[in-house]
Formats: C-alpha cells, sequence, structure tokens
C-alpha cells in the first residue's frame, strides 16, 4: 500500500503532486539544467492543452543567459532554481504565464533586466507577476529587516490582489528554498524557517493548498525545533512495523465494509505529518503517547450523499469517541476544506481517525486555491477566472487593515498574530443559522465585528444561547450569538483594544476612532511632517509635487494625500516615512530621466552630455566617477564583483542607471557588438577623507587537497584580518580534492591580493582563482 511510506521519517524528495514523484525534479548532483528543463516540459504536457511551449522555451533560454554566471549557495548553477520553482507550478497545473512567471521570477530582482523587458517580451501579464514577487531594492531603512520584509510583504499583498499567481510563485519559491537550506549558514537557516512558520505557511493553509502547507511547515520545523524533530521522527520510525500492520487492518476491514454497503471508494491510510503531531502536543500540553489520532484513513467517494453514508457504516464498525466528529462538509474551513472527521476506538483498544470526502473536496483539500481558483485557457486562447477568487475574504480583511496599519512594526505584528499556525478555531452561529469562524478565545466583540464594523460599533449587549451574556464572554464551539445594537450607543471603548482576539476586529476599531477625530489628525500629521523636515534641514517643498504625493498615496494604499496626513497624524504612519518615500521617489524620478538622458547622448553623441555640475550623491557614495562625473546613479554587478584598483567600465542599462563591471568580466569580453555602444568609460574615486574606509563584495575559489585541518587554517586566516565570511560552500570530489568558494568583502584589490598570497601558503592549497564571472 503506497500511502503508508507516509509512516517514515519526511523525505521531500519522495512527496507526490498529482502522483509524480518530486525525487526525479530535485537535482543531487547538481543536475544539468537542460535535463531540469525537459522534465518541465514533459509536466506540462500531461494537463496543458496546447502543444505550443515555444514562450516556455523562450523564457529558458533569456534566463538561462541572464543567470548563467551566478550560483547558488550550493554552488549549483542559479538557473536550477527557477527551473525548479517552474516545475513545482507545473506539478500544480498552473498556467502558462504562471510557469513563464516562475522561470523569470529573479530575472529584475539579479539581473540587468527591468521590468519593461519583461513587458516587452512576455507582455504586462508576465511582467506583473515577476513585478509581485520582486523584491524591493531601494528601500532605505537603516537596514532594519522588519521594515523591509513588511515593505516587501505589503507589496506581494497588492500584487496578490490583482493576480492571486503571485502567490503560487511565491509558494513555490519558498519551497524550493526551504529544500536546498542546508547550504544557507545556521542564522540564516532559523531566520528563513521563522519567515516561512510565520508568514509563508500560514499563507498556503489560509489558501487550502496542503500539498505545499505539509511540507513547509516541515522544513521550517527541522531548523526551529530539531531536537524534536529527530525525536519524534525516530519514535514514529521505531513504531512504523507495528503500527503499518495496525493501518492496513484497519484499511481492509473498512474497505469490506464499505463495498458490502454497495458504496464506491478509495480508501488509503497514513501517519499524520510531523508538525501536526507536534502541535497538537504543544497546544494539548501532551507528550506523543496521549495523542489520540497519530493515524488516518482517508475515504473517498462520489458525492455527499456517500460521505454521510459511509460514515454511518463506520460508526457501526467502531466505537466513536465523543466529541471527537467534526463535519466541515455542512460547516466549511475559510479556506474551503471539506471533508467528516470521527476518531474511533480500533482494535486492540487503538485510536484513530477516518477522513471522508468526495474526490472535487480531496482536489481542493491538497491544491487548494490552485485547484478552484485556478485560471483555464479558454477556446479564443484568453483567460478566465472563476467567479470564486472574489471570495477569498482573508485576502480582502488583510488590504483592508493593512491600509491602516500602516507602522511596519505594527504591521508585521498582526499579520503573525493573524497568521499564527498554532491558534484554534471557534465555530459559532448568527440568530439566522450562518457560521461564523473565530479564533479561540474571542469574545462577542470579535462576533458583532465578523458580521459588520457598524454592528460593533453600535453593540450595547449580547445573548449567548437566548442568554444575557458580558461582553468578555468567551464563546464555544456551537454558541449562538445575537448582538444587541442601539443607535444611542457612543461608540466602542478603547478598552476592546485588549479585551478581542480577532486582527479584524482590533482593525475595524481603530478605524472608528480614527474617523472620529480626523480633521484633527489631518491638521496633526502635516505639522508632524513638516516639523520633522524643518529640524533635519530637508527641504520639503522639492518633494510636495503632485507627482510624487500621488506615488506615496497608492504605496501605502490610501484614498488621497489627506487619508495618509490622518494616519500620521494619529500615529499609524511614521512622519520619517513619508518623507523617506517622497525622497526615494523624487530621487528615482531624476536617476531615471538621468538614464534616459545617458542613452540619449550614447545614441546621438556617441558620448555623455551632462547638462549640470551637481546633483545626485549616489556616484559618490559608491566610489565611482562616470565620465567624469560623479554624480550618476551606479551599482555594481554581482557577475564579476570588481573592488577599487580593478579596472573597470560602465554599462548604461535602461532605467537603472550604470552598471560597473570589471573590464575582464565574460559578460563584457564576449558582448554582443550592438550592445558595446552602451559601454562608457569609468574610474574609482578618490576619497577625500582617509578615514572613509568602505568595502566590496568579492569572491575567489581556491582548489586544496582534501585534508584535515584545512578549513580551520584557512578561516583563521580571515578572522586575524578581522574579516567576515559572508558565504562559503566546499565540494570534495572523488580523487581527493576540494573546491571551496569563499564570500567576503575587502577595502581594495591590494588588500585582496595579500590576501591571497597568505592562502597560497597553506600546505595542500593547489590554486586560487577570482570569480570573472
Amino acid at each position: 500500500m503506497d500511502e503508508l511510506d507516509w509512516m517514515k521519517a519526511p523525505d521531500y524528495r519522495n512527496l507526490k503532486f498529482r502522483d509524480v514523484e518530486l525525487s526525479d525534479h530535485i537535482p543531487e548532483s547538481f543536475e544539468e539544467p537542460d535535463k531540469l528543463f525537459d522534465i518541465l516540459i514533459k509536466e506540462l504536457k500531461t494537463y496543458h492543452p496546447s502543444d505550443d511551449l515555444e514562450v516556455i522555451n523562450k523564457a529558458y533560454k533569456i534566463a538561462y543567459e541572464a543567470h548563467k554566471d551566478q550560483k547558488r549557495k550550493s554552488g549549483e548553477p542559479y538557473i536550477i532554481h527557477p527551473i525548479c520553482v517552474a516545475i513545482i507550478l507545473a506539478q500544480l497545473e498552473m498556467d502558462k504565464e504562471t510557469i513563464i512567471g516562475g522561470i523569470l521570477h529573479d530575472v529584475v530582482e539579479d539581473t540587468d533586466y527591468t521590468l519593461d523587458d519583461i513587458s516587452d517580451m512576455f507582455g504586462d501579464e508576465v511582467a506583473l507577476l515577476v513585478d509581485g514577487v520582486t523584491k524591493l531594492t531601494q528601500i532605505n531603512y537603516n537596514a532594519d529587516k522588519v521594515e523591509m520584509q513588511a515593505e516587501n510583504l505589503r507589496k506581494m499583498f497588492l500584487a496578490m490582489a490583482k493576480d492571486i499567481r503571485v502567490i503560487m510563485i511565491k509558494l513555490a519559491d519558498r519551497l524550493h528554498n526551504m529544500r536546498t537550506l542546508q547550504f544557507m549558514k545556521p542564522e540564516k537557516q532559523i531566520e528563513k524557517a521563522r519567515e516561512t512558520m510565520d508568514i509563508y505557511s500560514p499563507i498556503a493553509d489560509r489558501l487550502g493548498i496542503s500539498k505545499v502547507k505539509v511540507e513547509l511547515d516541515d522544513l521550517s520545523m527541522k531548523y526551529l525545533e530539531p531536537d524534536i524533530y529527530n525525536d519524534l521522527t525516530e519514535k514514529l520510525n521505531s513504531l512504523r512495523v507495528e503500527k503499518e500492520t495496525f493501518i492496513s487492518q484497519i484499511v481492509r476491514d473498512v474497505s469490506r465494509h464499505i463495498k458490502e454497503a454497495g458504496i464506491e471508494a478509495e480508501i488509503d491510510g497514513r501517519v499524520k505529518h510531523l508538525f501536526s503531531i507536534f502541535k497538537k502536543m504543544r497546544n494539548q500540553n501532551k507528550n506523543l503517547d496521549q495523542i489520540y489520532d497519530l493515524f488516518a484513513v482517508r475515504i473517498i467517494v462520489e458525492d455527499d450523499h456517500s460521505c454521510y453514508a459511509a460514515l454511518g457504516v463506520i460508526h457501526e464498525m467502531y466505537k466513536p469517541i465523543p466529541g471527537r466528529f467534526k463535519d466541515y462538509i455542512a460547516m466549511p474551513k475559510p479556506n474551503r476544506y471539506q471533508s467528516l472527521h470521527t476518531t474511533l476506538i480500533g482494535p486492540f483498544g487503538l485510536p484513530f481517525e477516518i477522513q471522508i470526502r468526495t474526490y472535487e473536496m480531496h482536489r481542493v483539500a491538497e491544491y487548494g486555491i490552485a485547484a478552484h481558483w485556478k485560471y483555464k485557457e479558454g477556446k479564443n486562447g484568453e483567460h478566465s477566472v472563476d467567479s470564486e477568487e472574489a471570495k477569498i475574504t482573508w485576502l480582502r480583511q488583510i488590504l483592508e487593515w493593512q491600509h491602516e496599519m500602516s507602522d511596519n512594526k505594527e504591521f508585521m505584528s498582526l499579520l503573525k498574530s493573524d497568521l499564527d499556525l498554532f491558534s484554534d478555531s471557534v465555530y459559532c452561529f448568527t440568530p439566522n443559522g450562518d457560521v461564523k469562524n473565530l479564533p479561540a478565545g474571542s469574545n462577542p466583540i470579535d462576533f458583532a465585528y465578523s458580521i459588520h464594523s457598524a454592528v460593533g460599533n453600535k453593540m450595547v449587549g449580547v445573548r449567548v444561547n437566548g442568554n444575557i451574556e458580558n461582553f468578555d464572554y468567551e464563546i464555544q464551539n456551537g454558541d449562538r450569538i445575537e448582538i444587541i445594537t442601539s443607535q444611542n450607543s457612543r461608540g466602542p471603548s478603547r478598552d476592546w483594544l485588549s479585551m478581542v482576539k480577532s486582527t479584524q476586529a482590533k482593525n475595524k476599531i481603530n478605524q472608528w476612532f480614527r474617523a472620529e477625530f480626523k480633521e484633527e489628525n489631518i491638521a496633526r500629521g502635516r505639522e508632524l511632517i513638516m516639523e520633522y523636515c524643518k529640524t533635519r534641514g530637508i527641504p520639503l517643498n522639492d518633494f510636495l509635487k503632485k507627482e510624487y504625493m500621488d506615488v506615496c498615496v497608492r504605496k501605502y494604499g490610501f484614498r488621497n494625500w489627506d487619508s495618509l496626513l490622518a494616519s500620521v497624524g494619529h500615529g499609524g504612519m511614521k512622519e520619517s516615512q513619508i518623507v523617506t518615500r517622497l525622497q526615494e521617489e523624487y530621487n528615482r524620478k531624476n536617476k531615471k530621466e538621468f538614464g534616459s538622458k545617458l542613452l540619449e547622448d550614447l545614441e546621438k553623441n556617441g558620448k555623455y552630455v551632462p547638462s549640470r555640475a551637481g546633483g545626485n550623491e549616489h556616484g559618490k557614495k559608491s566610489g565611482i566617477i562616470v565620465e567624469g562625473m560623479d554624480d550618476l546613479a551606479v551599482r555594481f554587478s554581482k557577475c564579476c564583483s570588481p573592488v577599487p584598483g580593478d579596472e573597470i567600465v560602465g554599462f548604461v542599462t535602461r532605467g537603472r542607471g550604470v552598471s560597473i563591471h570589471r573590464t575582464d568580466c565574460v559578460n563584457i569580453m564576449n558582448m554582443p557588438e550592438d550592445d558595446r555602444r552602451r559601454l562608457i568609460e569609468a574610474e574609482w574615486r578618490v576619497s577625500e577623507n582617509p578615514q572613509e574606509k568602505e568595502t566590496y563584495a568579492t569572491e575567489i575559489i581556491v582548489y586544496t587537497v582534501n585534508r584535515s585541518g584545512l578549513l580551520l587554517e584557512l578561516t583563521k586566516i580571515f578572522t586575524e584580518r578581522g574579516i567576515g565570511v559572508d558565504s562559503m560552500n566546499v565540494r570534495t570530489s572523488k580523487n581527493d580534492r576540494a573546491t571551496i568558494n569563499i564570500g567576503f568583502k575587502v577595502e581594495s584589490k591590494d588588500f585582496l591580493r595579500s590576501l591571497v598570497e597568505k592562502i597560497r601558503s597553506i600546505e595542500g592549497v593547489l590554486d586560487i582563482e577570482r570569480t570573472s564571472s
């Protein structure tokens, strides 16, 4: 019985999507990209109606060229990552545009391609998807990771509202990154695993994509709770033979009785995944021996009637445990999951769970939004979206309160609270019999605001099951709740903010207080922004132009400038955020115009003709002078990582300033003749302040004999010189040789040269190369 493989320690090289083994698609020893691409095409052809997949091939070729000189932390070619992301999307049966977006999702962020380039080649639809998963790279918040994380998530949620396929690409991206997390530093592993557990796994859960959620959960747990993970794995493995026999017997008995009852069904058994078991142990404060439903039998039938018929058969066979029956068919979960769950006492007194659902319910349970709101191609080639997408109330709620909760740290705190994987739910009823799903511990105030903000704002009393109760009454499963309102109500109390459990209720209460004092808040916000600029000598009038203000308003999701000022006035946003955003938009606009002028001058005159003497400080801060000017927007290419002392050249990009390369960079040496006209002279600026020392990223490759203690001697050299190692990857070969890639920052080429000479003195070092492409 194949499903019994679930009882083994989780090995996600064997996880099945549509009965396709992922072990074929996860590169073991840096599998050839072309071979992986063939697997992608094979996957697409299993479900896609069109034989014309040339546009997929075009996207692959562009991504291959763009990433060809880049490596992952594992040392494998970077292109393997976007192909694996595309394969995951294909296994979820996504459309061609989503597959293309998966292949190109890092091109704009990590290479010289722009969104305009993507739009020109693949259309606005693909460009929107790529933009939705591209991190914001121009955020300046003094390296505050919480601020940057919040801004990137805001951008992603807004992009999701335009096209839900954005989150499908992001989840596939995160899933493959988690599978290869072993190549990251321990602290980075914990950081990424925590972010996955707090944000991405709950999002997959909210969208009902259990195939992705289960794997993200267990992989996150592996790094966040390694001792518990290993202990549970060991204990479940020790029970494997015994429990295989137990479940096999259950499946045989159930199959016989279901068949005798004339019900057609597929029946299998499994052990629940590790994080699900760990969550129950933690929430219920129990050990493994006290968890009832470690094992589950799943029955899949044709229709709803057969579900309840099968339930009757099961309850005749085994004794159900009181209070352990849940009807998610009559009352679906918010992510549209439907099934009957019942826990029973089996042979030898061992408890187990049975889940009964239809084939359609099973498809939605496994693939969630990918199954229910999936984009399908019509006969005319156009896309239509299931109208059910409009019913993703969770996403609408996040978009609604993120407009108001504009302080980034508050936004992250509320988002994590709303997505808490460890939180449970309670189900209750309105007087009309409608079901409401609320966080465990909710009270009537949460219930009132879940109906409508007007009901919560006018609430003066509550009846629970016909009895008057206090506002702090904790709602229980099955409660029938009636809210008493009055037009004479003065509105919510600030004390309610500390009483409610749901993010939705907190946001709507705050929203009421903000609306009540809007005019005062607008004036206060305007004063705070002016005072902030005055004390720092910032020329606010230069930035208060409608084009910059409109971008700022759209960025934070406000209706107009007054709404944004009101948010600053009541403390929802910081005045520093607004001023910084205005400054960045001003600088971005001027840099873009400057870049356009560069290209125009190069095309007309063969050189850049400066039109002003001062301006942007970006060039000065980067230590680069281009065509005699030190005020250009420049960035250092990642393909060759130039450092002071290297001979360099600039390449004029479209809309992104000048990209600085080493003259011996492979990309420059092999550049097509048509592009060489965009090369521009560049040199390192001599610092006017000797104390001013900037560092620049670089990477070397050390070829050595594979001997004990060599790595310790190597790292000791870096420690003695006070150099922090940003990345290190070690690979060994069969002929007892080792290749070590080391990424770090240095002040100059001379500094790098002395470091390399010192490394050469280590016994067993055969050669050292600096990455040149």
